[in-house]
C-alpha cells in the first residue's frame, strides 16, 4: 500500500477547528496521488466548483428574541431517529486514508451518535462495519452486471442489520477525471473493494468497428428503471436513489413508490457542468412535496451549510469528502472530532437564527 506522508495524529492540534483545516492537514498525510484522487472532481471541475459557489450565495436571515431553551438537532427520518441531521456519505476505499479504514469511521459514528451509509466499494466487509456501530446505518448499492451477485450483496445488507438501501444511479461509469489522471492515482496494492472479491468475472466483449466501447461497452452494465423495480421485488427494505438532479427523475422515483432521493452530482466526480446539488434541492423538494424523503450531498464543510440545506428542503445532510481528510488526520478520533465540530456549529446556527428546532428551520431563514 502507498504510504502516507505522516501517520495519524493521536491528538487535535490547537489550530485545527474547522472542517477546512481537516482538508488543508490532509494534504500532509495522503501520498500525492491520493490526495489528487480525492480532492478533484470531473474535467474541468466546473461542478465541484459550482457546489460551493452556490452554498455561498444562500444567506441566512435571523429571526431574533426566540426562546431556544427548549432547542435540539433530534429528527426522525423513514421512522428512525436521528441525534442530529448529519449523516456519513458513502466514501469508496477507505483503507487509502487510515489502516482501519471503514472501521475506524464507524467507531466515530457511534460516539456522535451519527448515521453512516456504508459503500460497496469499503475496504472492509459490510458485516464488520456493521457490527461496529450501533447507529442508523444504510448501504449504499452499485449495482452489478450479475444479477444474482447484486442479489447477494443485499442478502448480506439485510442480515447485517442495514435498515435501508441508498442505490446510487449518476456513476454507470467513472467521470473524466484528469486531476487523478495527471497525478498517476492507481490503487494501491493491498486496498481492494473487498465485498465484491466473490464478483463473477466480466464477459469478454467483442465489438466491430460501428460499435462504442462506451456505449455498447461499459454502459451495457448500467442500471435502468426496470432494474428498480426489480430490486423493489427483491426486499422489503426501504431504497433511496442517490445522485438525482433532475425533479422529473426524483418524481418518477416517488411515484414508483421509492423511499426517497439524495440530491447530489457525486460530489462533482462525474459529469461536469451540471448544476450544483444545493439549487437543485428546493426544486425537487417543490416537485416531490413535503412527504417524501430528501437527503443533500455536495460541498458541506461547516454548520451553516447544513443549516441552508435544512432550510432548502433536505430532510438530512450528507458529509463526504470532509470525513475522509479527518480520518487520514487522526482516525476515529479526527472523524469523531469533525462531526462535534459540525454539530455544535449548526446548534450555534440554529440558535442565532432563532430556529431552535430541526423543523422550524425553512426557506423563510434564508436571503438568496
Amino acid at each position: 500500500m502507498e504510504k502516507s506522508l505522516k501517520t495519524p495524529l493521536n491528538s487535535i492540534p490547537q489550530d485545527l477547528v474547522c472542517a477546512a483545516d481537516y482538508a488543508r492537514y490532509a494534504k500532509q498525510h495522503l501520498s500525492h496521488a491520493v490526495y489528487e484522487y480525492v480532492v478533484g472532481g470531473g474535467a474541468d471541475e466546473i461542478t465541484l466548483r459550482r457546489n460551493r459557489q452556490k452554498l455561498d450565495e444562500y444567506f441566512i436571515l435571523p429571526s431574533v428574541l426566540k426562546d431556544c431553551t427548549k432547542g435540539g438537532t433530534h429528527t426522525t427520518v423513514l421512522g428512525q431517529p436521528f441525534r442530529h441531521p448529519l449523516m456519513l456519505a458513502p466514501v469508496a476505499f477507505q483503507q487509502l486514508a487510515h489502516p482501519q479504514a471503514e472501521l475506524a469511521t464507524a467507531e466515530a459514528a457511534n460516539h456522535l451518535e451519527t448515521g453512516m451509509i456504508v459503500s460497496t466499494l469499503a475496504t472492509r466487509s459490510l458485516e464488520d462495519i456493521a457490527a461496529s456501530t450501533s447507529q442508523t446505518k444504510w448501504f449504499q448499492l452499485y449495482f452489478q452486471q450479475d444479477k444474482e451477485f447484486t442479489l447477494s450483496l443485499v442478502r448480506r445488507a439485510e442480515q447485517a442489520g442495514y435498515s435501508a438501501l441508498v442505490v446510487t444511479v449518476d456513476a454507470p461509469l467513472h467521470g473524466i477525471r484528469n486531476r487523478a489522471q495527471r497525478a498517476g492515482f492507481v490503487l494501491p496494492e493491498g486496498v481492494e473493494a473487498v465485498n465484491l472479491r466473490d464478483r463473477p468475472p466480466l464477459p469478454r466483449q467483442s465489438f466491430d468497428p460501428s460499435q462504442s466501447v462506451v456505449f455498447q461497452g461499459m454502459m451495457s452494465e448500467a442500471p435502468v428503471w426496470e432494474d428498480i423495480r426489480w430490486l423493489q421485488k427483491q426486499t422489503t427494505l426501504p431504497i433511496i436513489l442517490k445522485g438525482i438532479l433532475s425533479p422529473i427523475d426524483a418524481v418518477q422515483a416517488r411515484e414508483l413508490g421509492l423511499a426517497g432521493v439524495v440530491v447530489s452530482n457525486h460530489g462533482g466526480r462525474t459529469l461536469d457542468c451540471v448544476p450544483s446539488s444545493i439549487e437543485m434541492l428546493p426544486v425537487i423538494r417543490e416537485a416531490v412535496g413535503t412527504d417524501f424523503v430528501v437527503l443533500y450531498d455536495g460541498a458541506v464543510e461547516r454548520g451553516t451549510d447544513t443549516f441552508k440545506a435544512l432550510a432548502l428542503g433536505a430532510d438530512l445532510v450528507c458529509l463526504g469528502r470532509p470525513q475522509f481528510y479527518a480520518l487520514a488526520v487522526a482516525g476515529a478520533l479526527g472523524v469523531a472530532h469533525l462531526l462535534r465540530i459540525l454539530r455544535e456549529e449548526l446548534e450555534v446556527t440554529m440558535s442565532l437564527a432563532g430556529t431552535p428546532t430541526i423543523d422550524s428551520i425553512t426557506s423563510h431563514s434564508l436571503q438568496y
